[in-house]
Formats: C-alpha cells, structure tokens, sequence
C-alpha cells in the first residue's frame, strides 16, 4: 500500500513539475541534506503546497528536491547524472551557454568506448584514415565561419584572429592525414658488421588512446596539433577543451561524427578541471595537455601513478632580440604583435626585449608610437579567464615599484575585463614581469650592450619555448644560441603555422612534440623486430656456445675498434 501511495505521488509530482529530459524523480530512504531541513524516512504524503529546492548538494550530484511546505521536509529529489557549469562571455561575463560536467565515472566510459574501437580504427589503414581525415578537413573548410565565430564568442577574440586560428588548424589537419604514411613506414637498419647475418627492422604503431586536454587561448589550433596527429597516427583520442572553451570542444567532435565511419573514435568530455583529472586517471594511453607549468606538473604527476607517458606543452616568456642590423620598423611592427595579439594571450607570444643599445631609442620610439595606435576591444579583446588578470596585475605593480618606466599604459591599465596595451623600459631582470608568463597585453623591453649579453639574458629565463630574432646577417647565428624549442628570424610566430616541423619547448616550457614528423612519432611506439637472413655457424645466445665463437666475438671486437686511439 505504502509503495503504491509513494508511486502515485512520484506521478502527482511529475504531473505538476516534469523532471528534465531523460532524468526522473525519485525517493530514497538516505537523508537529503537540503537548505530547509532532512528528510528522514518513513515519507508522509500532505495535501500542503509543494517548494522546491534547487541546486542541493548530494553525494557529489546536483540535487533538485520537493519538499512540503507544512512538515519542511524533502519528500522526492532529482538526482542529476548530468550537471551542468555555465560557459560566460568573456567581455561582459553573463551567462551565454551551459555544458555538461563530465563525471570520473563518464569519462572512464568513453575512454573505454574509446579503446574498445581503436583496433579498428587502426585496421583501416593509412589510406582510408586518409580519406577519412581529409573529408573532415573539407567539413570544416566548408563550416569554417560557423566554428571561427564560436571561437571568438567563446574567447572574446576577433573574428579575423579567429579566422586565422581556424585555417591554420585545418591546414595541420590536412598535413597529418596525408604524411602519416610516409612517416610511419617501416625501416630498414643495418645490424653493423658483428651481427652481419641479421635483418634488423624497425616498425611503428599508434598507441591505443590519446587523451587531450586543451587551453583555453588557442582552442581549435592547439589541440588539434595533438588530435590530427594522433588520429592519423591510428589512434582513438578523447578531447577534454577547457572549460572556458567548451563549445568548440564540443563542435568539433561533433563535425567529426559527421564524417566518422562509426563512433567513439573522437569525442570530447566538457567540464571542469575533475573532468581533465578523471581523464589522466583514466585507461589512455598517453595525455597531450596544454597549459600553465604549475598545472602541467599536476598531470604528469597523476599520470604517472599509472605510466602515462605525457606531451606536456607550457608557458613562456618569450624573448625577443633585435640586433644593431635590424630592420627596425618591421621588429617593432612584429614585435608589437607578437606581444599584443590576442590581448597578450599566446605561449609564444612576445613578452621580453632584448634591444642592442646602439639602436635602442628609436626602436623603442617606434614601437611606442604604434602601440598608442591600438585600439582595445577591436584589435584585441578581454582577458578570456578572469583570475589572469590578477596575475597581469601583480606583474604591473611589482614592474612599477622595481622601478620600471611605462611609456604605454601602467599599473593602472587593467580596466574591467580588458587590458590596455603597456609597454615599459628599464625593468629589472628580478621583476616577475621579466620571470614569470604574464600572459597579458605587456611588453617589457630592455638595453643591451650586444647581442652576446641579450643571448645570456634570454636564456636566463626558467622557461625555454619560442623566441624572435631580428637581424639581417646574424639571425641563424643568434637563433642556434637560444635554448628554446622555436625561434622565429625576421618574423613571428609563423613557425606555429609551418605543419612539417616541431611544436615545444624546453625547460619550464615542457617537453615532447606537437606537429611535422615528431609530432606524428609522439603517438606511436618504436617496435624491433630482428631475425636472421642466414645462419652462421657460430652461436652466441645458447648454452651450446664454444670457445670458438667467443674467440670470434672478441677478435672481431679487436679489430673493429681496437686501433682507434
């Protein structure tokens, strides 16, 4: 009786509030913490008017309960399996959009879904994942002001920088795809003189799944540096894009769908940074992350309780040198860019100048003349994370009381959600803003006797990811003396754009390789495979081994390297 009364009022409940799509109502016996009271069982059904309470807490799943109004008691709740966090427009930071908050549990699935499929995804071979990738590539072209307009929505960029991002993404995509093949061949090596009877090769294979995790300021370019690659290599990828960028995440697992000749070989997990936890956590294979170097150790630390080989791509403080022989009006010009594009936020973006001191004022009055010419909020747009304008600000105000000269802007340039441009002179080496990624439109620029000493002052920095030269005899000389992953002559930031060579940095920056061959190569392991051409009479690996045949082993030693002096 008691079970048909609580049955009948799941019905009335549900006839005056209907539970959302695919979720129901239902009673426990367990007490629901709640802002009014605690349910206990037995449930008392009242006439008395039915409240509810939304966004309980319970065992870690957003609740949304009934209770009545008379007896303040809860007496059915909501559990929701699929919560939800909302996604806010950068510039004015109301809500545009809500995404599901993955839990560990979900992202173990798809990872397994992931796996389950991979073989055959590998099976189809290099010229059907070919055709495959190439048909999302023209998906994309096809879509690409839809999905450019979703990233400057999202991140509060121009829609022309948004552009850009987009088509160098699909021109990565297309390289992988039609290079894959070539790279992963298997090859030939020779088994030298003392194994002379062997055929020694040397074959690769994808890894299973690759698990990405995505930033928030490149959000199609920077992981699809790790996600074309690893589907062209053969391997299966699950997409966790941060959470500021959810929704780009999202679309593009969802035009893959389009195109895919079954499921579960790309999907993306949204949610919150749990969500990217789970997935270190989970069954991958290995982790591509992308991101600050403080978090970045977090995951590799997660991920290897498990042997989770990463790719781990961090920050920068990128320097910038200009030589007494540069073309000063286009270092300014780039330079400026380089620092000032997307409102500051690019790992290899200039932060640092390094300005020989013969040339130095009038690059300095040059560079300080174009940035009063930017216009925020056009050229570029806000601070796609709010927390990092805390840290823009502490670098300001830790710059002015080191004793640094602002020519453009100062500590006062933080207005809101946007940054006006800064550029400053005189800064101490020891400043945060000349140690730590600001990662804001900020430009510090320093006095060098020569080249030599900006080298040293370069590679002074914990942080070892990209860098731009700009002379017109000695930029590869220069350039071979950074200790940085990339360095730019004469340009900046186009080595992110050439698919054939690699992406990464050293030192602080992280470690492994996004793009060109190695970037292919980083999801896939070597496998030797060596067998005898013909047999020799001689045997080294066997209990029947002779006197003779280490006789021969150590006179042929001798004489292979024994002269050498």
């Amino acid at each position: 009786m008691a079970g048909n009364r609580l049955a009948a009022f799941l019905y009335i409940c549900e006839s005056i509030i209907p539970p959302p799509d695919g979720l129901g109502w239902s009673i426990r016996s367990e007490p629901v913490i709640s802002p009014i009271g605690v349910a206990t069982s037995p449930i008392k059904l009242s006439p008395s008017p039915v409240l509810i309470v939304k966004g309980v807490r319970f065992a870690g799943k957003t609740v949304e309960g009934r209770i009545n109004s008379g007896t303040k008691r809860v007496y059915s709740y909501l559990v929701s399996q699929n919560a939800v966090f909302d996604k806010s427009d950068p510039k004015t930071g109301e809500v545009i959009a809500q995404y599901k908050n993955f839990s560990p549990d979900e992202v173990f699935a798809l990872v397994d879904a992931a796996k389950a499929v991979s073989n055959r995804w590998q099976m189809l071979g290099f010229v059907t994942r070919k055709k495959v990738l190439l048909k999302w590539a023209a998906y994309l072209t096809k879509n690409q002001e839809e999905i450019a307009q979703l990233v400057a929505t999202e991140c509060g960029k121009p829609i022309g920088d948004a552009s850009l991002e987009v088509s160098i993404a699909i021109d990565h995509l297309a390289w992988a795809a039609k290079h894959a093949e070539q790279i992963m061949q298997k090859q030939d090596r020779p088994a030298g003189l003392l194994m002379f009877n062997m055929k020694a090769q040397v074959q690769r294979s994808p890894l299973g799944v690759v698990g990405v995790i995505g930033p928030w300021n490149y959000p199609i370019f920077t992981p699809m540096g790790s996600i074309a690659y690893a589907l062209a290599a053969g391997n299966t990828v699950v997409f966790k894009p941060s959470e500021f960028t959810p929704g780009v995440g999202k679309w593009l697992s969802d035009s893959f769908a389009q195109i895919a000749p079954f499921e579960n070989i790309f999907t993306t997990v949204t949610g919150l940074p749990d969500t990217g936890k789970a997935l270190t956590q989970s069954k991958v294979n290995k982790i591509s992350f992308t991101g600050s170097t403080k978090t970045a150790k977090k995951v590799a630390e997660s991920c290897a309780a498990s042997m989770i080989p990463v790719v781990l791509e961090c920050g920068g403080k990128d320097p910038v040198i200009v030589a007494k022989d540069a073309d000063l009006k286009l270092a300014a010009e780039y330079a400026l860019w380089s620092a000032m594009a997307n409102a500051g936020q690019s790992c290899i973006g200039a932060e640092r100048v390094y300005v020989v001191e013969s040339v130095a004022d009038e690059f300095i009055e040059i560079i300080t003349k174009m940035a009063k010419k930017i216009e925020v909020g056009k050229d570029y747009g806000p601070a796609t994370m709010p927390s990092q304008l805390k840290v823009i600000q502490s670098h300001l105000d830790d710059a002015k009381a080191s004793g640094a000269k602002f020519l453009v802007g100062g500590a006062d340039s933080v207005k809101g959600a946007f940054v006006e441009p800064v550029i400053m002179v005189d800064v101490p080496e020891s400043s945060t803003a000349m140690t730590q990624e600001t990662f804001g439109p900020t430009l510090a620029i320093n006095r060098v006797i020569d080249t030599d000493e900006a080298i040293k002052l370069s590679n002074a920095s914990n942080y070892g990811l990209a860098a731009a030269v700009f002379s017109k005899r000695d930029g590869e000389k220069i350039a071979t003396q950074l200790a940085c992953g990339m360095v730019s002559i004469n340009s900046v930031f186009l080595f992110a754009a050439v698919a054939s060579v690699p992406f990464g940095g050293v030192k602080d920056s992280g470690y492994g390789r996004i793009h060109g061959a190695e970037g292919l190569l980083e999801y896939t392991y070597a496998r030797t495979i060596v067998k005898p051409r013909f047999n020799i009479p001689l045997k080294f690996t066997s209990f029947k081994r002779t006197r003779l045949s280490e006789k021969v082993l150590v006179t042929l030693i001798k004489r292979l390297h024994g002269k050498r002096k």
